[in-house]
């Protein structure tokens, strides 16, 4: 099947109709929640101080939680089907959830607490779907992945890990949810095209929820999607990858890490830039690629505009870097070397261009990354 035809066949009148529901209805209570702030912004407003804070006025930070009952109602028009496969997203999703909200509301739940709450979220899928992940396509960890308990706590730590990244990335306007919309219709893409077609509609109407929170995010930054909008949507998308690939044996797994590489890269540089500084993993700082590309040359390229301009600017830009990997994927989904190909390929590109923001000039990315890692923090102006 081709791309165009499996397009086609996503934007069909039955999931146009689910996913109309879902946008509208995130969007109709995110424009609530903006309208309202003044009666709950004691509560739900997001703080302007912090290192890497970057917005320019307070607004509400609990953006997840018209997305969420934008997907319950959707959930509600879907076909029975469509419903078996959303269900469990939106219960095992609710730990990631509700600790997230809590963090938004009261600023006083920990980092770890919030990671525990999504490989509980991680666990509780495995529990209820029966799905857990059994091959990642690498000789040797395909067979200890066999057994089940390796299985379900590999497949709790990887989404766990995954949730976390949507939230590190989360930085500007429109970043977290672009990526996140783009990557779920991704997956949609794959899906149709090797015929899981309940997947790929369940894929499309997560991802109608989240363009409903887009356009009141995004250019204005009037509602953020807050720790408990990340963590949920990160857990949606990573059970996603893990449904995709379960249910289909002939999709490569490196298609499925393909979509997610830019969160889940930045993650890992960031622990591994945080490590070499002898920093905990979980301190904040501004040497994410997206704080980067906005202070090397978003700022430069469009010095005419506000801050809040350049805000939006380098969230579309950097959300839109999802683009390539989803379009790779969907060409290479069916070949495992050509995947992992694709894989390398855009790592080394993030770590090129993530060294050349840094140090100003373009180095060999494995010369960065490896070879001299001390002068990390001294070039990036700390």
């Amino acid at each position: 099947m081709t791309l165009i035809e499996a397009i086609v066949g996503i934007f069909s009148y039955s999931n146009l109709y689910v996913a109309t529901w879902g946008m509208a209805t995130s969007f109709v209570l995110c424009v609530i929640l903006v309208l309202t702030k003044w009666l709950h912004g004691s509560l739900t407003m997001d703080h302007m101080d912090g290192v890497q804070k970057s917005h320019i006025a307070p607004a509400p930070r609990i953006g997840g939680v018209p997305i969420v009952l934008g997907l319950l109602f959707a959930c509600n028009k879907a076909t029975l089907d469509v419903q078996a496969l959303i269900a469990p997203i939106l219960i095992a999703g609710m730990p990631a959830f509700i600790f997230g909200v809590l963090e938004d509301i009261t600023k006083r739940v920990s980092i770890m607490h919030r990671l525990m709450a999504t490989i509980v979220s991680g666990l509780l899928a495995c529990y209820i779907t029966g799905y857990s992940i059994s091959r990642v396509d690498v000789w040797g960890l395909d067979y200890l992945l066999s057994f089940t308990l390796v299985s379900v706590a590999f497949t709790a730590f990887a989404v766990g890990g995954a949730a976390n990244s949507i939230n590190i990335i989360d930085g500007f306007n429109g970043l977290a949810s672009t990526m996140i919309a783009i990557a779920l219709f991704g997956f949609a893409l794959i899906s149709w095209q090797v015929g899981d077609t309940l997947l790929a509609s369940t894929a499309f109407v997560l991802a109608s929820c989240v363009f409903g929170f887009f356009w009141v995010n995004w250019p204005l930054g009037k509602i953020f999607l807050g720790d408990g909008g990340a963590y949920f949507l990160g857990f949606s998308v990573a059970w996603v990858a893990v449904m995709l690939v379960e249910r289909n044996p002939g999709v490569s797994a490196f298609s499925a890490l393909l979509i997610c590489l830019h969160p889940i890269t930045e993650v890992l540089f960031s622990i591994y830039r945080r490590w070499i500084k002898h920093l905990n993993p979980g301190h904040p700082d501004r040497l994410h690629f997206h704080s980067l590309l906005k202070q090397r040359y978003v700022r430069r390229w469009f010095s005419g505009h506000s801050d809040n301009a350049h805000n939006s600017i380098t969230g579309l830009l950097i959300g839109l870097m999802t683009l390539p990997a989803v379009i790779i994927a969907a060409l290479v989904h069916n070949n495992i070397l050509l995947s992992f190909s694709a894989v390398f390929c855009l790592f080394i590109g993030y770590t090129t261009i993530y060294a050349r923001m840094v140090r100003f000039t373009f180095c060999s990315p494995f010369k960065f990354v490896l070879i001299k890692p001390a002068p990390l923090g001294k070039a990036s102006g700390d």
